[in-house]
């Protein structure tokens, strides 16, 4: 696979809905095609949409917006050897770079200047037994760990992991947020919905020191919006 060349699903100006930078203007990047298939998925059409564009002409794109802050997602953006060069043009360009991947892929090969969002898939979204172990050996403190919850068992085995592996202690932030889909508590297809309250009820009780989160961006939007 060519790595001046990456298939994109889309580019878009809009609001980041999730992170410790929920609430910033950012620009995603998203890439076609994933391997995976959870569950609770919400971007689907990303596995077959898209174009062949150059790392030229993304670029150009982004400096266009001249938004600071860039996230390149997916699909799974890791599949496609040519991100790695455009996450390094970016960051060369001033940048503020992240990536969110589904940990099945090697995130060693990321430019050291890149923010990793790594989504551990919990047993819920059906492909746990798809987690690559050893991209937890390569995190850094500015990196950024993510669950996404559908019941308790997947909470608990949630516990279980930060404990193992004192993931808070050895990233920026952990991250935990409810199968839900926007403020009316739709469910998503094949997944049932949390209700938010009761993940929060659990992580009170416990004491746990992660941030709480919820899809910003499908209280501002229609959450089958696309572009946003």
């Amino acid at each position: 696979m060519s790595t001046s060349r990456l298939q994109i699903n889309e580019v878009f100006h809009s609001v980041q809905g999730e992170s410790t930078r929920a609430g910033l203007p950012c620009v995603f990047i998203r890439l076609r095609g994933c391997p995976l298939r959870c569950h609770y998925c919400d971007t689907e059409y990303a596995f077959r949409e898209g174009e062949g564009r150059s790392i030229d002409e993304l670029v150009a794109q982004v400096e266009e917006i001249g938004c600071p802050l860039v996230e390149v997602t997916g699909g799974e953006p890791l599949i496609q050897p040519g991100v790695h060069p455009l996450m390094s043009r970016l960051c060369d360009l001033g940048f503020t770079v992240i990536i969110e991947t589904a940990g099945a892929h090697d995130i060693s090969a990321c430019d050291p200047r890149v923010i990793r969002i790594l989504d551990l898939k919990t047993p819920g979204s059906g492909e746990s037994d798809r987690i690559l172990w050893g991209n937890l050996d390569h995190l850094r403190p500015d990196d950024e760990i993510k669950f996404v919850i559908t019941d308790r068992a997947d909470y608990d085995w949630m516990k279980q992991i930060l404990d193992k592996h004192q993931l808070i202690q050895r990233v920026a932030c952990v991250l935990v947020s409810p199968v839900f889909e926007q403020a009316k508590g739709r469910d998503i297809k094949g997944c049932r919905a949390l209700d938010p309250s009761e993940l929060a009820a659990w992580i009170l009780e416990d004491r746990l020191q992660i941030r709480f989160q919820l899809q910003l961006h499908k209280f501002i939007w229609d959450p089958q919006t696309r572009g946003v």
